[in-house]
């Protein structure tokens, strides 16, 4: 038996300024992961106390995924998700879905599919097969945001990580995460994305792909940041098969944070390994992070900005 370990994150950014605060952010966070980490402390699964965790992110309008995702360039939301057992190495997701609340609750089914991974209409028949209730993600913060940037002819790249007015032009790189390790040892990471906002229609993020959620029996990591930047580092995947060759999670975390670096990248992730260590790095200046033994919460809300890796 081991001690629980849960991490999540609301996404990453360039700046909290004038997003409800630190100390509130940080409040929703930890009352998400106490929650969450109750399934944990009752003997429960690392992939139903993920899936809880990525529900209650979806649920919270301020994050960018579920209720509060971004709307793309036509004024619509089409959202992302995945979902990865690291003891049975199986990875589900969905593709650019809408009108549904929970879109992981979609990926959590797709687990036991023998077709796991739908995109925009297979997923919406998915929804309508399991008599999922339709839902309106879009919130008034959101729909302003696309407002004043189709008056800009959305030269703005990506909507704000924080679903709050709009008060600067700081971009942010909305997902939600939660990796998790359960007392059996076992591992689970679930990514949920509302995209980047003003995308193309039909543009695909990292959220629904290895490269931005990945677990195995030795560890588990889930990511943030600008989709095609993660992609482009195959981030989540690259860092767990560095501690599947033998690296530790923090040197696995470095190593991989100091490629992005020199590459420019813009990216966060947060990671659990088989032995309960706890980590998250992120090259933007600002990582939603929040994680937990059980007995003492932390977080990366304070972090200075730029490259920086912190292992527990």
């Amino acid at each position: 038996m081991v001690q629980p370990k849960l991490i999540i994150h609301g996404g990453a950014g360039s700046s909290l300024k004038g997003k409800g605060g630190i100390e509130g952010l940080r409040q929703t966070l930890y009352g998400i992961l106490d929650d969450a980490y109750s399934l944990l402390r009752a003997g429960k699964c690392a992939k139903d106390a993920v899936v809880r965790g990525c529900q209650l992110l979806e649920n919270e309008p301020r994050f960018n995924a579920g209720t509060g995702s971004v709307l793309q360039s036509d004024g619509q939301v089409r959202m992302s998700a995945s979902l990865m057992d690291g003891t049975s190495q199986q990875f589900s997701g969905v593709i650019n879905v809408s009108r549904v609340k929970n879109p992981i609750e979609l990926v959590d089914y797709l687990q036991q599919e023998r077709d796991r991974i739908l995109s925009d209409y297979g997923a919406a028949e998915l929804a309508r097969e399991l008599q999922c209730p339709i839902a309106d993600p879009i919130t008034d913060n959101r729909l302003e945001e696309w407002l004043q940037d189709r008056q800009d002819n959305f030269r703005r790249g990506m909507a704000n990580v924080i679903a709050e007015p709009v008060e600067d032009d700081n971009a942010g790189r909305g997902t939600i995460g939660v990796v998790a390790l359960d007392a059996e040892g076992r591992l689970a990471a679930g990514t949920s994305t509302g995209g980047k906002g003003f995308e193309r229609i039909g543009r695909v993020s990292d959220s629904a792909m290895p490269a931005g959620n990945y677990a195995t029996r030795l560890a588990a990591v889930s990511c943030t940041g600008i989709g095609e930047d993660i992609i482009d580092e195959c981030l989540a995947a690259k860092i767990v098969i560095r501690v599947s060759d033998g690296m530790s999670l923090q040197a696995a975390m470095e190593k991989s944070f100091a490629e992005a670096t020199e590459n420019q990248r813009d990216l966060g992730a947060i990671a659990l390994d088989a032995q309960g260590h706890i980590a998250w790095g992120k090259t933007s200046d600002v990582v939603l992070a929040a994680y937990t033994d059980g007995d003492r919460h932390g977080d990366s809300l304070e972090a200075e900005p730029g490259t920086q890796v912190q292992a527990i």
